[in-house]
């Protein structure tokens, strides 16, 4: 199967400012353009890449391109650049994915999503979820709030955007008649074709203004790595289920505490909170609040990991040891694996739960309580 993408990078960028296109601002030694093409460039299932840009602009494509290339110059509006791409795409191409240079970190998993996706269904768009509640105002400077939108069905659009080919044929057709949209995806609604959803990836960040370039180039230059350590313990009651890591473990007392009292999600969350720098617990979640009364930790380090993934980074191991004279742990850890790989997004593989005692000393040796220590592994997304 013959997969072609068109690369965007036609436009002036004149959001961004400086009189410099963006395309060819530079994050880490390399331009937004030199990064979006080397990623397709190294992706194995991509056949060629055809890079729209503007009048005079075909030296900017790197000489080290290793797979087929073609240069086009771009139109007036991106919806006018695409159809002049897609006009130079191979004739044998079954799928075409449509990219905005823009966006320089575009990973191998989203490009085969979107590839995927385009064969399944004829027309997707890599998105990520709206975590934030949605206000529609009456005017486009704020003013009233006119409704609240449902999050739950709100999605952010990223790039490469894939299509079959006939149905990308169809949405730039649709232009050519007088259609208009922000994204081929739109075009092809307007077409009468359904647009299917795919996952996106937070860290695939389109660099719009010259503050989102600031956030890239110092996200480029920090560490590709973090570690971050989390703690928590809770003295045992009467009356209570015992939850740890989103298992209820059988045992004949639970844990006090505001929330449903669960010590090894309380200390996971922290871990990866401190390692992205993103506050703790106590402050994103603090017992004070009585939204939190009796809350389902696993939900809230499922949140936590969210707001680490909208940060720019991805969990990539976590190890936790529980100290407590009773209940054993270790008939328990393979379930707390499956639960807490589950809210984070990761492999069971990737999570490791050990049980250790305090050999009789101080509260968790006496068996009056129970601690938990946490280290977790946060690795830079899509750098």
């Amino acid at each position: 199967m013959t997969v072609s993408v068109i690369i965007a990078a036609g436009g002036q960028g004149t959001r961004l400012g400086g009189g410099v296109p963006k395309q060819w601002r530079a994050i880490g030694g390399k331009t937004l353009l030199e990064r979006s093409i080397a990623a397709f460039d190294a992706h194995p299932r991509i056949s060629e890449i055809v890079v729209v840009l503007p009048q005079g602009s075909d030296t900017a494509v790197p000489a080290t391109v290793a797979k087929p290339r073609r240069v086009v110059t771009g139109g007036a509006r991106r919806q006018d650049s695409v159809a002049e791409g897609f006009a130079a795409v191979s004739a044998d191409a079954s799928v075409v994915l449509v990219h905005d240079a823009a966006r320089p970190f575009v990973t191998a998993d989203v490009i085969d999503r979107a590839i995927d996706g385009a064969i399944a269904h004829g027309a997707v768009v890599p998105a990520v979820p709206v975590h934030d509640t949605v206000k529609q105002t009456a005017a486009a400077s704020g003013a009233r709030v006119v409704a609240t939108l449902p999050r739950e069905t709100l999605f952010l659009a990223q790039t490469p955007q894939g299509f079959r080919r006939d149905v990308l044929a169809d949405a730039i057709d649709a232009g050519r008649k007088g259609a208009s949209g922000t994204d081929e995806a739109m075009l092809a609604e307007q077409a009468g074709h359904d647009v299917h959803v795919v996952p996106g990836d937070e860290a695939n960040v389109k660099i719009t203004t010259a503050a989102d370039l600031e956030r890239a180039r110092a996200r480029s230059m920090a560490p590709a790595f973090r570690i971050g350590t989390g703690y928590d313990l809770h003295v045992f009651a009467e009356g209570r289920p015992l939850l740890l890591g989103g298992v209820k473990i059988p045992y004949d007392r639970g844990l006090k505490g505001h929330s449903d009292a669960d010590a090894v999600c309380h200390a996971v969350t922290d871990a990866i909170l401190g390692a992205a720098n993103l506050g703790d617990i106590g402050r994103l979640f603090p017992d004070t609040d009585p939204r939190w009364k009796d809350a389902d930790s696993l939900k809230l380090l499922a949140d936590a990991a969210a707001r680490v993934r909208d940060a720019g980074w991805q969990v990539v191991n976590v190890d936790v040891v529980v100290i407590a004279e009773r209940p054993k742990i270790g008939p328990h850890a393979a379930a707390m694996q499956q639960s807490l790989a589950a809210a984070l997004g990761l492999d069971p593989g990737a999570i490791a739960i050990k049980g250790k005692t305090n050999e009789g000393v101080d509260a968790t040796g006496r068996g009056e309580a129970l601690a938990v220590h946490a280290v977790a592994l946060i690795a830079r997304a899509g750098g």
